[in-house]
């Protein structure tokens, strides 16, 4: 009976990752071929399949696939980074943007910047490293009170973290005039992203959420009780601190190629259990699927809505976001349960 009924839930599982995995691939088309200059999609498919040349082929190699790719990693990542970091605390309204994993990426990059770093990768160790500082700002100060990790305490941690560590990032571009490349990328969008830095990246991403997969089970017991995980057994101290680095080096990656974006990794958890249950094993894979879909429909919309200039990706995440936090929290936490 048990063993049909984990069969009928793997069964309903894949069917719903192929249904997402074909809406990333007909998002992705839609991306690929709608912005400032509109192109079809037999020009897309000879792209990606030919070595034909023209000059929308061209476009679509060098500017818009390099961007859409970088929309896919991000939003898998900050997704994946979102749901891990809900499981761990049990706080619905965790999420690496707010609880200050990338704002402290962020202002890592500027101090990076500011002393010269000249490479992808020590812009991405400086991320890496601003992300374990912001959360631990954030964590330090929810335990200062006894039962401190309380969702809502965490929120007005992370907010205030936050907002300390975008002023010092400010401060840091003023103060060295590098503030225009340091706003730039603080805006949080794919513009500009190319395939050395990609090269960098999306392994450290597809690692991460490899990683968070094997501990997807592991994850699942966290989540509904700790005093549960430790009777079966699970060195919990040990799981939560591989999980962190997990968080750590999906979030810092995730700044490192596009900047600071916040709700992403609170909306698409939130979504993806509201039809795959509170099981890791099915939350995980969903979420990094579903993630980068909506990153690859916030650019597009971003590209299209007042075209030819671009609205900031980071505004239309925000628009969308914002009062989707307010539900959530105003339901605590069970509006999508």
């Amino acid at each position: 009976m048990i063993m049909a009924k984990n069969n009928q839930r793997s069964i309903t599982f894949t069917i719903k990752f192929i249904g997402s995995l074909v809406l990333l691939a007909a998002m992705f088309v839609v991306a690929m071929a709608f912005g400032a200059a509109d192109i079809a999609v037999r020009d897309v498919w000879a792209a990606l399949t030919s070595s034909e040349s023209s000059q929308s082929i061209n476009i679509i190699r060098e500017m818009r696939l390099p961007r859409e790719i970088a929309a896919i990693v991000v939003g898998a990542a900050l997704a994946v980074a979102g749901a891990i970091m809900q499981g761990i605390t049990r706080n619905p309204l965790a999420d690496p943007g707010l609880l200050g994993l990338t704002s402290g990426a962020n202002a890592a990059l500027a101090v990076s910047i500011a002393f010269g770093a000249g490479s992808m990768f020590s812009t991405m160790v400086a991320c890496f490293i601003g992300s374990a500082v912001g959360a631990g700002f954030v964590f330090g100060i929810g335990a200062l009170k006894k039962g401190g990790f309380s969702p809502v305490r965490l929120v007005l941690a992370g907010s205030a973290v936050s907002a300390f560590l975008l002023a010092l990032s400010q401060w840091v571009g003023i103060h060295y005039k590098i503030s225009k490349f340091v706003s730039s990328w603080t805006a949080g969008g794919m513009v500009g992203t190319t395939w050395s830095q990609l090269q960098i990246i999306a392994p450290i991403v597809a690692v991460g959420i490899l990683v968070a997969i094997m501990l997807s089970r592991q994850l699942t017991i966290l989540s509904l009780n700790e005093e549960v995980a430790l009777g079966l057994g699970q060195n919990t101290t040990k799981i939560k601190m591989a999980l962190f680095v997990v968080i750590i080096l999906l979030s810092g990656a995730a700044v490192a190629l596009v900047g600071n974006l916040v709700f992403v990794g609170l909306m698409i958890p939130h979504l993806v259990r509201a039809f795959a249950g509170t099981d890791y094993r099915y939350i995980l894979p969903l979420a990094a699927v579903i993630g980068a879909t909506f990153m690859l429909l916030a650019d597009t919309i971003g590209r299209t809505l007042n075209a030819p200039y671009e609205t900031p990706v980071v505004a239309i995440v925000a628009i969308i976001g914002l009062p989707f936090f307010l539900y959530v929290a105003r339901k605590g936490g069970k509006a999508f349960a």
